[in-house]
């Protein structure tokens, strides 16, 4: 706010309204400790992938001013997440999560992005890791 950044300051008053919601849904099922950190990751790329979708319909539409706007807030958005496994650090996570389950065919994809989404949470892109972990599996 100091820095006078309106775009940072909606983005985060967007964020604490959605964690605010989440948090009474929580309530209302019995859950009075409000939501873990995992759901809280969950619902940042949630934000994330709508932004990405919104910026992918308005380069459709020839409106990049709104585009950028989204792009600026997905950099905000990203800024409260733990830096994403990506690369060759990705391929390592999943090969060594396939080799700690046992993982031998692809009966036990399941359970191999089950493993991933416990152990990586808000970390990791799972559709990318999905192909690898089908790749490796076959």
């Amino acid at each position: 706010m100091r820095a006078k950044d309106s775009r940072a300051v909606a983005t985060v008053r967007l964020i604490l309204a959605a964690l605010k919601d989440r948090d009474i849904a929580a309530r209302e099922k019995g859950v009075m400790d409000g939501v873990g950190e995992d759901e809280v990751l969950a619902m940042l790329q949630t934000m994330i992938k709508q932004r990405q979708e919104s910026i992918r319909l308005y380069e459709q539409g020839g409106r990049c001013e709104l585009a950028e706007q989204e792009q600026e807030e997905i950099d905000v958005i990203r800024r409260f997440m733990p830096t994403p496994i990506e690369g060759a650090e990705l391929e390592t996570a999943v090969q060594t999560t396939i080799k700690e389950i046992g993982a031998s065919n692809l009966k036990d994809m399941g359970r191999t992005m089950a493993a991933l989404k416990e152990r990586y949470p808000g970390r990791m892109d799972f559709s990318k890791a999905s192909g690898i972990v089908r790749a490796s599996l076959v």
